[in-house]
């Protein structure tokens, strides 16, 4: 099958939101109404980040246009540093593929669109969180793991 890969317009929300909740299905979140708390707390979030061009995504779409997977880059406010003196740090998130299409190398091609975008957009470093069934993808795309650590202040939200 042949697939395309295009931005996502600001008017995609349900799109966006459909792949995320689809990635944390994947992540083995299984609870419907933790879920759909989790969908209702994003809408607003990216409703405005896809308007104000803090999140940039884009979509691999199938010859009949339906879309196959997804993955975007938000952009944060950062404190500038040593090693990238940019006041923003760029995070790859919702790298999602629809489970009919996976195995078509999709993720790869997104990541490597993501990671050319911020390339272009003269970022030195890109950032994201891997889930285990990701890990190898990243790695092999010269991903590192980093230094960062995490502690849970909230037992339910670990």
């Amino acid at each position: 099958m042949e697939y395309t890969i295009r931005p996502v317009a600001a008017s995609e929300l349900e799109l966006v939101l459909r792949h995320r909740i689809g990635m944390f299905r994947q992540m083995g979140y299984e609870s419907e109404a933790e879920l759909a708390r989790i969908r209702g707390l994003s809408e607003p979030f990216f409703a405005a980040a896809l308007s104000n061009g803090t999140y940039k995504a884009w979509v691999a779409v199938d010859e009949s246009g339906a879309a196959a997977a997804g993955t975007g880059v938000l952009l944060l406010p950062y404190q500038p540093g040593p090693n990238d003196t940019r006041a923003e740090r760029a995070f790859i998130i919702n790298v999602y593929t629809e489970p009919q299409h996976r195995r078509q190398g999709l993720a790869r091609k997104l990541m490597g669109v993501a990671v050319d975008w911020c390339r272009e957009a003269g970022f030195a470093i890109v950032s994201l969180h891997a889930s285990n069934e990701g890990r190898p993808l990243y790695e092999s795309l010269g991903f590192q793991a980093t230094n960062e650590m995490r502690l849970p202040l909230r037992k339910d939200r670990a």
